[in-house]
């Protein structure tokens, strides 16, 4: 069996090291990963929510196309706020946050991808951000930040990649400061995967099998302790476009076939997220 199509591992650490594997070739290589492999990043940057603007402000790699949306926009960040960005691969996200907080904020990006961190850490340097912006290697499920200390969580198609959702939330929620708010673009599911999707490893690289249903993913925000959640969806195109799909995606595609794939295309959604720590 081709390598793209290997069995997911049942061991979170074992995911973990999948997904570590994959980023690491995507930040040597600049492949895709998560949809949009096949088009410029900027083309897939501009058509899920990003100006021309923060697009071309962003020093040349930090913006290797991974995302869903743009985080930056739906969090209203403020002058002198500090912003955590979970799994900050190339630092895209965090470069763009910098001139919003301005020089009294602060932005804290986590990743655990160490090709991804150095080059972040090197953007961070060439963008005019070394003094404010920051990268440090560790998971989202056990965030290297002291409790109660941020003010703004982003993320942007991350968090759908972990094996514990859960836990996630509950660390998030615990670095956020009372009134701290969460801003996420995400992958969520309105019906629950195929089986033969759910067990590919390409599948839950590419974004998909990894993805909760829309009940779950909010419930586990919930159970975290959020409030005031509110969502926006639009469908996860990027994913599904025949003519930029990337390797991962073409190889779900082959192997569960055109009929399959049509119909998984009308349950997996591009969200929008936000929520309260009250």
């Amino acid at each position: 069996m081709a390598r793209e199509l290997e069995s997911m591992p049942h061991n979170p650490d074992k995911v973990r090291d999948l997904v570590r594997e994959r980023y690491a070739e995507v930040a040597t290589r600049q492949t895709g990963c998560c949809g949009g492999g096949g088009q410029s990043a900027g083309r897939l940057a501009e058509s899920i929510g990003y100006s021309d603007e923060e697009i071309a402000s962003a020093p040349e790699g930090a913006n290797l196309g991974l995302g869903c949306g743009n985080p930056t926009a739906l969090a209203a960040l403020q002058p002198g706020e500090t912003v955590l960005d979970l799994g900050s691969g190339a630092g895209f996200d965090a470069l763009i946050a910098a001139p919003r907080v301005g020089p009294t904020g602060r932005v804290i990006g986590v990743d655990m991808t160490p090709e991804m961190l150095e080059r972040a850490r090197i953007h961070a340097v060439e963008a005019g951000y070394a003094g404010t912006v920051e990268f440090r290697e560790g998971t989202i499920e056990a965030l290297p930040v002291a409790p109660g200390t941020v003010d703004v969580i982003i993320s942007n198609c991350v968090i759908n990649l972990s094996p514990d959702k859960a836990t996630v939330f509950q660390e998030a929620f615990r670095v956020l400061k009372p009134g701290g708010r969460l801003a996420v673009s995400d992958i969520v599911l309105s019906e629950p995967l195929p089986d033969e999707l759910k067990q590919m490893a390409a599948g839950y690289v590419a974004c998909l099998s990894g993805a909760l249903v829309e009940d779950e993913y909010i419930g586990a925000m919930t159970a975290a302790g959020f409030e005031q959640i509110r969502w926006t969806r639009t469908p996860a195109s990027m994913l599904f476009d025949s003519s930029t799909l990337d390797p991962e995606a073409l190889a779900i595609a082959a192997a569960v076939g055109k009929e399959t794939l049509d119909r998984l295309a009308a349950t997996v959604w591009s969200y929008k997220l936000e929520a309260v720590k009250p």
